[in-house]
């Protein structure tokens, strides 16, 4: 089992290939081949990391996908943004999350705070 460094996309799609019979048949931590893939595993998103990153959500995103996810209505949002007209403003992007809009969401509903603040 040979372990090098992903340099490039060529590298990248040779350590996909070469870990993929594993997850079919993942082996035993501790033995070769379990070390292997731990390696392989590290390697593959460290260079997906630097080359494919994710941006967080916004805000806004943040909470709608809250909401679809949990069945959540307007109206549950309330007790953490406020009347109706106000949540609204909040999913049209009209108007900016508060610090205690914050934190009631990530309390009540356990949407990320960093999502939240979008920093």
């Amino acid at each position: 089992m040979n372990i090098t460094p992903i340099r490039n996309e060529q590298d990248y799609k040779a350590a996909l290939k070469a870990v993929s019979p594993f997850f079919d048949n993942e082996p035993e931590p501790g033995t070769p081949e379990g070390d292997f893939l731990d390696v392989m595993i590290t390697l593959i998103e460290a260079y997906e990391t630097r080359h494919y990153p994710i941006e967080p959500p916004t805000p806004v995103e943040a909470i709608k996908f809250r909401m679809e996810q949990a069945g959540l209505s307007v109206k549950d949002l309330e007790p953490a943004i406020g009347r109706a007209n106000r949540v609204y403003e909040v999913l049209n992007g009209k108007r900016k999350l508060t610090l205690p809009m914050i934190r009631n969401l990530h309390q009540m509903f356990g949407i990320s705070a960093e999502s939240l603040i979008n920093l």
